[in-house]
């Protein structure tokens, strides 16, 4: 009878034995301190992995709206160059330092490779391009004439002989102004200035980029309009150092990408309103 019983309850022990080894046991989260609680990665897919992203000083002369201009309430440079090649940056691991200077100490600066890249409405040329490396093209900029909305005698560039032109100092407006015969040419060290002495009755025409001139009658067209045509076939670009091309390889990529995913009509839409 003992023997019975003893063989009962071995069976029952090993009736609850496997009864627990059956039985799913809760899963302890492991306890992480709050500094190390685990998060899920999130990465663009066109993002550069974070230790191949260096750090680049690009100049702008932030004097030449809608491209590059000085906030007067942030004090912050903004504008289409800005955006673009902050978007460009973002796809091409390159984190900008911007460092505003006048136009003509950026180039001499770019031709010295004091700043790794330069964005400004520059203009890509043959004379240029034997100082500087430049990006693929970003936008078709020609020049055109300005004059005051109340000019009657002035409607294209070939009225201007005996007239007093205005036009930022060292950009193709100035090469292009001087071209014309029988002109006086006044250089200015910002395009504002020559824009400004313009709607003042100082000169009788500017002479700039198209996408910029847009930008200043787009905020005074009842004082200044553009007359004739687009009379120039060019483009801008991203000046780089010219010791930098692996830097002019990330900024095409990065451009490329910006392109394909529609920032620059975005960007027009922003800042060329005026067209």
């Amino acid at each position: 009878m003992k023997k019975n019983i003893l063989s009962v309850l071995g069976i029952l022990v090993v009736f609850a034995m496997v009864l627990s080894a059956c039985t799913p046991k809760a899963v302890e989260t492991p306890a992480y301190p709050a500094a190390e609680q685990p998060t899920a990665a999130v990465v663009a897919p066109t993002a550069y992995p974070v230790e191949e992203v260096i750090t680049i000083r690009v100049a702008t002369d932030a004097t030449w709206p809608p491209f590059e201009i000085v906030d007067e309430t942030t004090k912050e440079i903004v504008g289409y160059d800005i955006d673009l090649f902050n978007a460009i940056g973002e796809k091409a691991g390159l984190k900008i330092e911007f460092i505003n200077t006048p136009f003509d100490s950026l180039l001499s600066g770019m031709a010295t490779c004091q700043f790794d890249a330069a964005i400004s409405a520059i203009t890509i040329t043959e004379e240029r391009a034997k100082q500087m490396l430049f990006s693929d093209p970003y936008i078709n900029a020609g020049q055109i004439v300005v004059v005051q909305t109340s000019s009657a005698g002035i409607n294209s560039k070939d009225d201007l002989a005996g007239k007093t032109v205005g036009a930022q100092l060292g950009t193709t407006g100035e090469m292009e102004a001087k071209a014309i015969a029988n002109t006086t040419v006044k250089p200015y060290d910002t395009v504002d200035l020559a824009f400004l002495d313009l709607q003042n009755g100082q000169i009788d025409a500017v002479i700039a980029d198209y996408p910029t001139a847009l930008g200043f009658v787009g905020k005074s067209p009842d004082k200044i309009k553009v007359v004739g045509e687009v009379f120039t076939d060019e483009s801008y670009g991203i000046a780089v150092c010219n010791n930098k091309p692996e830097l002019v390889t990330r900024i095409n990529d990065g451009l490329k990408k910006v392109v394909d995913e529609g920032v620059l009509v975005e960007l027009e839409a922003k800042w060329l309103a005026a067209k």
